[in-house]
């Protein structure tokens, strides 16, 4: 289960290549269960995207 202040890489957002590759802090999990966080304006859906916590803050 991924935390706020997981470090995470985004293998594949749906929907939006230019994610591919980025890293970033989760910052805020809302009640829809999407990650928000320092890798741009878009939440990581994790029932749609792929991604892999590297680390932790």
């Amino acid at each position: 289960m991924v935390k706020v202040g997981d470090i995470i890489k985004i293998i594949e957002m749906l929907g939006e290549p230019r994610y591919t590759g980025k890293t970033g802090v989760v910052e805020h999990i809302d009640s829809l269960g999407q990650l928000h966080g320092s890798w741009g304006g878009l939440a990581v859906q994790p029932e749609n995207d792929r991604f892999e916590v590297i680390g932790h803050k």
